[in-house]
């Protein structure tokens, strides 16, 4: 199958369980739970995101008409003498409108460790190292376990007690970017307080002015 990729690019993970890791972005274009188009937004199924994955315009972005070609592009990213585990995060949008084991398998074999962020509504391919799912409110989860469940609070609906009894590794409450950004920040310190089992997770990149 052919990819459409917003943009690819090296960065630090900033947020989740591997912030501060080197890490390659590969950010697929399109959603499930929303167009994109500001216009759609008060309709949509997820109203808060704050990433554009429309187009394939950003650096490194296009249309891959196959596996490889999109392996090798995620691996040119890489720096040469960079040492360790070269490391992917398949991102979006919903990368799993896209991802699959042809492209999975062809990212194992340029040596890359690979991470996904999904919104946890459609399944996980084989291949994947591991599985950030972040539930967005009134949307079904297919995806039930895997080693991150990184929430962003507060939603109503999709309150923290509903997940604790997934067979998550790790529990990360995210506070909702916005104008309510430090009231949601708060609530989510506080929180966190109360309930230890899960743990604060900033979105360190905003905070360094990195991609």
């Amino acid at each position: 199958m052919a990819y459409a990729v917003k943009e690819i690019f090296y960065t630090l993970q900033g947020e989740g369980r591997n912030a501060g890791r080197a890490a390659v972005f590969c950010r697929f274009a399109g959603c499930n739970l929303w167009s994109g188009r500001e216009a759609d937004r008060a309709s949509a199924a997820c109203r808060f995101c704050d990433t554009d994955f429309v187009g394939l315009d950003g650096p490194g972005g296009g249309r891959f008409p196959t596996a490889t070609a999109l392996a090798a592009t995620v691996a040119a990213q890489w720096p040469a003498a960079a040492g360790g585990t070269p490391f992917v995060v398949l991102t979006g949008g919903e990368p799993l409108l896209q991802v699959d084991a042809a492209l999975t398998a062809a990212l194992h074999a340029e040596g890359f460790e690979i991470a996904v962020e999904t919104n946890g509504t459609l399944a996980v391919p084989e291949g994947i190292d591991w599985v950030c799912v972040s539930p967005k409110a009134g949307n079904a989860l297919v995806v039930r376990h895997g080693d991150e469940l990184k929430l962003v609070y507060p939603q109503p609906g999709a309150e923290p007690a509903l997940y604790e009894g997934l067979a998550f590794d790790h529990f990360l409450l995210s506070p909702m970017d916005g104008a309510e950004q430090s009231v949601n920040t708060a609530a989510a310190v506080a929180y966190c307080l109360q309930h230890p089992r899960w743990r604060l997770s900033l979105q360190t990149h905003k905070f360094l002015g990195i991609a």
